[in-house]
């Protein structure tokens, strides 16, 4: 499965709303409705990669802000003995009181502001208060903000105190992989640049790439065109990069086996085999001789 295809697909037809994670059909959204209180309703796309202007990658780089300013919050909060439902609460009171909405809180019926996976948790785990956060667990925090009419989106991974080695290890280099695919950006190279930096980067260090979700383009919409891989691959469309592409480049590593499995609950995703999994997103802008990354929390 491929996630860009699958929201796509949602997408087309009667239309429908956007989605954070695995596709669930939704009712159509009006392409002039903006926001509800539930969380922004997505516009029809426009065919094709679309292209920002200054003003728009203006508007996303405080949409990113945003995302950057919670997720480095969510970094010093989480510790022992919270819960993931807590670390839900400040993301989304902290998302609105910066003047945005959590993009992913309704999004296809996600009950939530954040995603949070833990341990062999691949991506899309809901947040609960009987899901306590305990001494050496290995943390995803996936979470969007819609400032504007426009999406930022990032994720990152954390060792919860006294972690083992090779939780901080698979961390690490996944974090070195998503590094290694944005040096491949600029325009006139292509998306199997990126993938092919991330993918030789992961299994030189004995790791598996997640092959069932991918990145994608993001703005107006939290997922657009292109899909943005981390492997080699010909069943997906090549995209040469251009100025003004915005992208969430999120390689996905397992530290075993890349397959993977839903759950009961239809949203969280864990590894077949009970290996840890680890990612790390940024949303980013093409320029013509790299990217600009709008998600940094270098600030």
């Amino acid at each position: 499965m491929n996630l860009f295809a699958d929201l796509l697909a949602a997408t087309q037809g009667s239309s429908a709303q956007g989605g954070g994670g695995a596709a669930v059909g939704m009712a159509a959204a009006s392409p002039s409705s903006v926001v509800t209180q539930a969380g922004p309703r997505i516009q029809k796309s426009r065919r094709g990669v679309e292209i920002k202007s200054a003003r728009e990658i203006g508007i996303m780089r405080r949409s990113s802000r945003i995302v950057a300013t919670v997720l480095r919050e969510l970094l010093e909060l989480a510790a022992p003995g919270m819960t993931t439902a807590d670390l839900d609460r400040h993301a989304e009171r902290r998302i609105r009181e910066l003047g945005a909405t959590p993009s992913f809180k309704g999004y296809h019926g996600f009950p939530a502001s954040i995603c949070a996976s833990i341990n062999n948790e691949v991506v899309h785990g809901i947040p609960s208060s009987k899901r306590g956060i305990r001494e050496g667990d290995l943390l995803k925090i996936d979470t969007g903000a819609y400032f504007e009419g426009y999406h930022g989106d990032s994720c990152v991974s954390l060792c919860v105190g006294a972690s083992s080695d090779d939780a901080c290890r698979l961390s690490r280099v996944a974090q070195e992989s998503l590094m290694q695919g944005l040096a491949k950006v600029k325009a006139g190279n292509t998306l199997l640049d990126i993938a092919g930096a991330v993918q030789d980067h992961v299994e030189a260090h004995g790791y598996s790439v997640v092959e069932d979700y991918t990145g994608h383009g993001v703005g107006r919409n939290l997922h657009e065109e292109p899909s943005v891989f981390n492997f080699r691959t010909k069943d997906l469309p090549n995209v040469k990069l251009r100025p003004g592409m915005t992208l969430a480049v999120e390689p996905i590593l397992n530290g075993g086996s890349k397959h993977c499995r839903t759950l009961r609950d239809r949203w969280t995703v864990v590894t077949v085999d009970g290996s840890l999994s680890a990612q790390w997103e940024h949303t980013i802008a093409v320029t013509s001789d790299g990217c600009e990354i709008l998600t940094d929390r270098d600030f």
